[in-house]
């Protein structure tokens, strides 16, 4: 007998990921839902699901949750842009949507699995650990933090793990729609430069490129969330490399696999809520759910490239 697990915000980049995953998974149905208000159709023309265009907190959804009708939720569902700045809006469709998902799940003892971000540490110093540094610079930040925080509260009450898996810096195949959308550029730095590059300009950096973020590629995201499904207890664990690189480093290696001279251009950073040095600590991510990455940026930022180079702009389970 197969069982069901739901995806919402699964036309999303890391969402539709997921499900791309989950749909190989044998003995495994994927309903995804999503209100396509930032994710895109075609990240699912690969994908073996069913689809459901609405909202994550939609009635009708909870009360299917509540009875039962999944072993396991994702949610991927949120505004993913950190440059929203409207307080309400970010609190309400990030934060009180997941509040009840939570209650739904707590009724029928379904596992949680939830997107966190790095964004929680703000620039608190680098390692950043679960449980400490915990200083959000901006809306986006705190309300995943804020999703946490409930999310330990119902830690005792509920019968079924609840994991959260903070993000961090997260590239590779899937996110190309988030450059499409008009205005919305919040794909990778990765897709980004590549795409610069290859356009004939030269990559644009804040000054002076050498910011540290711990850059994850979608493959170890994939494999962080499926291994989500068998840890033993609830918990907040990061996903990263574990090791910070520079943006001049993305430059670097971008250059040398497309064989193509560049000359970056350096101009100041306009955000004061920008975080300058990420560097995941793996350790409860270890603990809780026997996993480890295996792509450093090198290997990832190559094979993305690769798919690129052919075209492809799904998830990546789909190439």
């Amino acid at each position: 007998m197969s069982e069901k697990i739901l995806v919402t915000g699964g036309a999303g980049y890391i969402g539709s990921n997921i499900a791309a995953a989950l749909g190989k998974r044998p003995g495994t149905d994927v309903l995804v839902v999503d209100d396509f208000s930032s994710g895109d159709w075609r990240n699912l023309i690969h994908v073996d699901c069913e689809l459901r265009a609405t909202d994550s907190d939609d009635p009708a959804l909870l009360e299917e949750i509540a009875d039962g009708a999944f072993s396991a939720v994702y949610h991927e569902a949120a505004i993913t842009d950190t440059t929203v700045m409207d307080q309400r809006l970010m609190i309400e469709v990030n934060t009180n949507a997941f509040s009840d998902l939570l209650d739904a799940c707590q009724i029928s003892g379904t596992r949680m699995i939830y997107a966190s971000s790095a964004g929680t540490y703000g620039n608190s110093p680098a390692p950043n650990c679960v449980g400490a540094g915990e200083e959000p610079e901006n809306i986006y930040g705190f309300s995943k933090l804020a999703m946490d925080r409930i999310a330990a509260r119902h830690y005792e009450s509920q019968s079924a793990p609840i994991i959260g898996l903070r993000y961090f810096n997260v590239y590779g195949p899937g996110e190309t729609h988030k450059n499409e959308k008009s205005g919305n550029k919040t794909a990778s730095m990765m897709l980004q430069l590549y795409e610069q590059i290859k356009a004939g300009k030269q990559p644009r950096l804040f000054k002076y490129g050498e910011q540290m973020r711990d850059f994850v590629y979608i493959r170890d995201v994939i494999g962080a969330n499926l291994a989500a499904l068998e840890a033993p207890r609830s918990g907040v664990c990061n996903v990263g490399s574990g090791l910070a690189r520079s943006f001049n480093d993305i430059v670097t290696i971008l250059a040398r696999e497309l064989d193509i001279d560049v000359n970056i251009e350096y101009f100041d950073n306009p955000f004061t809520f920008y975080q300058n040095h990420t560097e995941a600590d793996l350790s409860l991510s270890s603990e809780l759910l026997n996993w480890q990455p295996e792509w450093t940026l090198e290997k990832g930022l190559g094979d993305y490239i690769t798919l690129l180079e052919h075209g492809h702009r799904g998830p990546a389970e789909t190439a």
